[in-house]
């Protein structure tokens, strides 16, 4: 059998791109959930995304529909941004609360595969992506978070990249961490 698993899932396989609530609600001025390092984060985000694309490697996004005043549904501040909007053949859940599992369609999905690695990139590091990550931690799925390529709200204490460091610290107690760079030093490595 060699690398496989009893499911046939190896190593080298390219693990499902997990992109965490990539909307304008989180870079329009003015919010509650405003994101600091918007920009940089995204320009990451871009890189990735087009890598797992250009390899036709599967992604999945996530989309926060939360039954709140603060996050209105209905409203466009919920759309994708245009530059992560998923494409034909990438699957999209919605999720009301903080985790992915949330959505019953996700946590079905999850449930139904075997030995997958799932890498996180996108927004709201200290609540979708966090709670998404513990939550699979206890079902056993195995996520790395990419450290470079995730970002949080303005805290309401201190300054964005001391908050982002400690929930990072605290992720990594249920995930892997990595940088985008060595992740896409890794790409070459990974199954087509």
């Amino acid at each position: 059998m060699g690398n496989r698993d009893l499911f046939g899932a190896t190593e080298t396989d390219p693990p499902v791109l997990v992109c965490a609530d990539l909307q304008c609600e989180y870079l329009t001025e003015g919010r509650k959930h405003l994101i600091a390092d918007g920009d940089a984060t995204m320009a990451r985000c871009r890189q990735l995304i087009a890598l797992w694309r250009d390899n036709l490697w599967p992604v999945i996004h996530l989309k926060r529909i939360a039954q709140a005043a603060w996050f209105n549904p209905a409203s466009n501040l919920t759309n994708w941004l245009d530059d992560f909007k998923p494409k034909p053949g990438e699957i999209a859940f919605e999720h009301p609360l903080p985790s992915a599992y949330s959505s019953a369609r996700f946590a079905d999905y999850m449930s139904n595969m075997r030995s997958i690695r799932c890498v996180v990139l996108g927004f709201s590091l200290d609540e979708t992506i966090l709670s998404t990550v513990v939550d699979g931690y206890h079902r056993s799925h195995r996520y790395q978070v990419i450290g470079d390529a995730v970002a949080c709200r303005q805290a309401c204490v201190g300054d964005v990249a001391s908050y982002k460091l400690v929930v990072t610290r605290v992720i990594s107690n249920f995930a892997g961490v990595v940088d985008s760079a060595e992740l896409m030093a890794a790409s070459g490595r990974l199954a087509v």
